[in-house]
């Protein structure tokens, strides 16, 4: 077992007498999380552990450290929290002074498949569970690559450690902390994994547009035996990993990816993150068959008496997760690289039951809805989410996103103008009626509209145009029935219908007052119409 005094020094970060295990394999980490007692392994080879207290992100306790490089271009506000740099530094020393004396799990990954943009990335982690949710989802350098290593950020982990908020300047207790001068994500307080996941993302969300020029996006993307790519832009619930897993399509990744000035798409990670509440070998066939020996459940409960995982538990949480590294998916994109999309899916799981299950945007209506990011909050991916909630996340990713709004807005459309990329709206949420009284949406019915996208079926098919939000919803679509086309065929109560999609429209333009006056007339012209 290879120590860290074979390969770095951890009192240069100010971590004392630690023993600490460098790049240890997964079945090293599984064994070590098995023998502490912090985990046990599944029927199916996967290892299960719980993640505490919380078991979603904490978005009001996500923090940005506020110097000279983020004062003036972070959009500061109830998304983006500003953190004074002395405060950082004596919270810094309190974790590491915390993590002295202890066994701790380091490891050395990169970010971003493309490597003309590749960072990398040192994560010291206090459990050896949370060392392999590194290893699953970040890229693994190759033992030449790890000889003159050199990390671009830091990452501590130090899900032990409880903040004292009137000492340490925090909400309470947990914090995720981003630092641009001094390079480092600190986390500590919660086990949640999700938080190294996401704080590194806002990382990259702020360096590789202001730095590289590449637009960062929280999107899946797969591509087709032809070479056409498709993206898929949605908040965590609504469907990205799942219908980005293909088995006619090659995965370029589940959830973070960047558009480069000459079109390339490359994955920013190197595993997935998917929920597996409800998961079945027959509706998420790829996401089910990845859950093997090196994968890593979190929140999961167990069938009675044994150690067969049952994904409908929900006694811990809604959002039992699972990670693991790319290629536990048997179709996969090798680079993590594509060409520009053809076909670009906003994913929305609309929990008024109003917005149609297809319908494609004009480039005003994309910009629209871009900047806008309707969907719900689905239970458990957050603290205190317990039932879908209406939400507007800018670009379908605002807990991620440090610059303004119309930063990634802008670029995309541009992207979009200059690719010819079609952009389609795809409701996974609700219909005949809303959250309590209609019913999601059927997978099946939504897996056959995007393959009759990619496959051209919709191309030469009448479409209508929805009343108010002005969306051109397909009349046929192969494998659908027709009736569920027009959302409002799908309601009992016609007037309900009508009231419930003025409630959405009025919500719709009070969600845009703050980005109007950066809009450009076409962004606003893509709203929907209300009396």
């Amino acid at each position: 077992m290879m120590t860290v005094s074979d390969k770095v020094n951890l009192s240069a970060y100010g971590i004392r007498n630690a023993i600490a295990h460098y790049n240890l394999s997964p079945d090293e980490l599984h064994r070590i999380t098995i023998e502490k007692e912090m985990g046990k392994e599944a029927a199916s080879g996967a290892l299960a552990i719980r993640t505490g207290h919380f078991t979603g992100r904490s978005p009001q306790d996500r923090f940005i450290v506020r110097d000279s490089i983020t004062e003036d271009e972070v959009w500061w506000g109830d998304i983006n929290t500003p953190f004074d740099p002395k405060a950082f530094d004596a919270l810094y020393d309190c974790v590491t002074a915390y993590l002295s004396d202890r066994e701790l799990y380091v490891r050395d990954a990169c970010v971003c498949a493309d490597a003309r943009y590749r960072l990398n990335i040192r994560a010291i982690n206090e459990y050896p569970w949370s060392n392999l949710f590194v290893y699953n989802m970040f890229l693994r350098p190759s033992t030449a690559e790890l000889e003159n290593f050199k990390a671009d950020w830091l990452i501590v982990g130090a899900p032990g450690f409880q903040a004292n908020p009137r000492r340490d300047k925090t909400r309470q207790e947990n914090f995720a902390i981003l630092h641009f001068s001094r390079k480092i994500i600190l986390i500590g307080g919660t086990g949640y994994t999700g938080e190294i996941k996401k704080g590194t993302f806002s990382a990259l969300n702020f360096q590789l547009p202001t730095e590289k020029n590449v637009l960062s996006m929280h999107c899946a993307a797969n591509v087709g035996k032809k070479g056409d790519t498709a993206i898929f832009f949605g908040l965590s619930g609504t469907g990205k990993t799942t219908l980005s897993a293909d088995p006619n399509r090659r995965l370029i990744g589940d959830d973070e990816h960047g558009w480069t000035p000459d079109d390339k798409i490359f994955n920013l990670e190197g595993g997935c993150y998917a929920k597996v509440i409800d998961l079945s070998r027959e509706e998420e066939p790829d996401i089910y068959r990845a859950i093997h020996k090196g994968a890593l459940l979190e929140n999961v409960g167990f069938q009675r008496d044994s150690n067969k995982v049952d994904f409908s538990d929900r006694r811990i949480t809604e959002n039992t997760r699972v990670s693991y590294p790319l290629y536990h998916i048997d179709n996969i994109q090798k680079p993590s690289i594509g060409e520009k999309p053809q076909n670009i899916f906003f994913l929305t799981a609309d929990a008024f039951g109003v917005l149609p299950p297809i319908s494609k945007l004009t480039p005003g209506q994309a910009a629209f809805h871009f900047i806008s990011g309707y969907t719900a909050k689905v239970a458990g991916t957050e603290e205190g989410i317990i039932e879908p909630l209406p939400s507007f996340s800018a670009c379908f990713g605002a807990p991620f996103m440090l610059l303004h709004p119309t930063v990634y807005g802008d670029v995309l459309s541009e992207k979009i103008k200059r690719s010819g990329a079609a952009v389609w709206l795809i409701n996974t949420g609700w219909s005949g009626g809303g959250y309590g009284t209609g019913s999601r949406i059927e997978l099946r019915y939504t897996r056959a509209m995007i393959h009759a996208i990619l496959e051209g079926k919709l191309d030469s098919v009448s479409y209508q145009t929805d009343p108010i939000f002005g969306l051109q919803m397909p009349d046929t679509c192969p494998g659908v029935p027709r009736e569920i086309l027009n959302p409002k065929n799908t309601w009992a109560d016609g007037e309900a219908y009508d009231a419930a999609a003025q409630q959405l429209a009025v919500a719709f333009h009070e969600n845009f007052k703050k980005f109007a006056a950066e809009s450009s007339g076409e962004m606003r012209a893509g709203a929907p119409k209300y009396e």
